[in-house]
């Protein structure tokens, strides 16, 4: 199915090697590897694995939301997932925008060094599985994100419902169920609408090695394009 790969601010000319170097004037850039592809060094929050972490270890400066399990926070986030505790859907969102907010000022710390930051799932991730649930509209989905660093690019890894399922480690965690991806996908459609985003479809069913190349090629082509530009706010 398709989930945004991974989000990341990039600021600065492009590197020879990947990932780029970082930047050093003073505003940085983002990118954003948001949700379809396979995960890195934390276990899947939602969607099916499209390849994001294999992707996007090499450039990971955070980890995929929830960031830290460790944290208050981030246990209760945990706990939901696995099933170990339930919560309301109102309260559950929340708990992960405030998870992308607690770790904002040490993201804004190193846009400003000029690094370059990759993020496995963000705020679209989260307002796509709540808006799925049915009875959450996009703009109250939106709200609690407002504000956010807004990323330069969105990568969205697109991969069949079949072929993820093929990929194991799928149904551990809530929200890993085919039909519910099917809604979750419907949603991010709708987020996709918004033309201020720098949204790219990536074919995720593709070699980790192609799917490499065609995401270096677009992010080099992104740190180009915003290299002199301020940091932005989302849906601001």
């Amino acid at each position: 199915m398709t989930r945004p790969a991974a989000s990341s601010r990039m600021r600065g000319p492009p590197a020879a090697h990947w990932p780029p170097a970082a930047r050093t004037d003073p505003h940085p850039g983002w990118t954003d590897l948001f949700p379809p592809v396979t995960d890195r060094q934390t276990p899947r929050t939602d969607g099916h694995p499209s390849g994001k972490s294999s992707l996007g270890q090499p450039l990971l400066l955070l980890p995929l939301f929830p960031t830290d399990r460790t944290t208050e926070i981030g246990q209760l986030i945990s706990s939901y997932l696995v099933r170990e505790k339930d919560l309301e859907d109102h309260t559950i969102h929340l708990l992960f925008s405030a998870n992308r907010w607690e770790h904002v000022p040490v993201m804004k710390e190193k846009l400003h060094q000029g690094i370059t930051i990759v993020v496995d799932r963000y705020a679209f991730s989260g307002v796509a599985f709540t808006n799925a649930k049915g009875n959450f509209c996009l703009d109250w989905c939106k709200q609690p994100d407002v504000g956010l660093p807004k990323p330069d690019l969105i990568l969205f890894l697109q991969l069949s419902p079949e072929e993820a399922v093929e990929r194991g480690n799928y149904g551990h965690e809530r929200y890993e169920s085919s039909s519910f991806q099917e809604k979750v996908l419907q949603s991010f459609y709708c987020l996709m609408e918004d033309k201020t985003l720098n949204w790219k479809t990536v074919d995720a069913s593709q070699s980790i090695e192609d799917l490499h190349r065609e995401i270096k090629s677009i992010a080099e082509k992104t740190m180009e394009e915003v290299q002199n530009k301020p940091l932005g706010e989302l849906w601001k």
